[in-house]
């Protein structure tokens, strides 16, 4: 049996201990807008950001570790979760977290898949990348390399 209907929205909810700090990076730093959540009282506190369109990435540790070192971003060790933004000027964003205090795992990294990709360490444990396409997925489709995992599997 499968789902009639995709999911109409992905959620990643991050626990942090310094919920401020989250706070600031992701909606004022980042801009992601804020939307009503509900929490009760005291230290139960809820932040929801809208963060554009959401995609899932299944990725082998084979593939996580290449796509490490094309951005040269240091290797974390066993199964990660990693936030990634697409934002229209890779070069800005990187620059906007780092001047907020995000640490640099990896400066702008122009990618052989036609992107331009930086990463720093966010609040809270996650690995925050940034990319900027340089091509539409329609011209990427078309280019050797590129295909869905049903396809590459035939």
């Amino acid at each position: 049996m499968t789902l009639s209907q995709p999911p109409k929205q992905l959620r990643l909810i991050i626990e942090t201990d310094d919920f401020d700090e989250a706070v600031r990076f992701y909606r004022d730093v980042l801009g992601m807008s804020e939307q009503p959540a509900f929490a009760t009282d005291g230290d139960d506190r809820v932040s929801i950001l809208h963060a554009g369109i959401a995609t899932i990435e299944l990725a082998t540790p084979t593939h996580v570790r290449n796509i490490d070192a094309i951005e040269h971003a240091p290797s974390a060790p066993g199964p990660t979760l990693r936030i990634a933004l697409e934002v229209d000027d890779t070069e800005h964003a990187f620059t906007c977290a780092r001047e907020h205090g995000a640490e640099t795992l990896a400066s702008p990294t122009r990618t052989p898949f036609r992107t331009i990709n930086a990463r720093v360490q966010g609040p809270a444990g996650w690995q925050v990348t940034f990319f900027q396409e340089l091509e539409t997925l329609e011209d990427r489709a078309n280019r050797e390399g590129f295909t869905t995992d049903d396809e590459r599997s035939r």
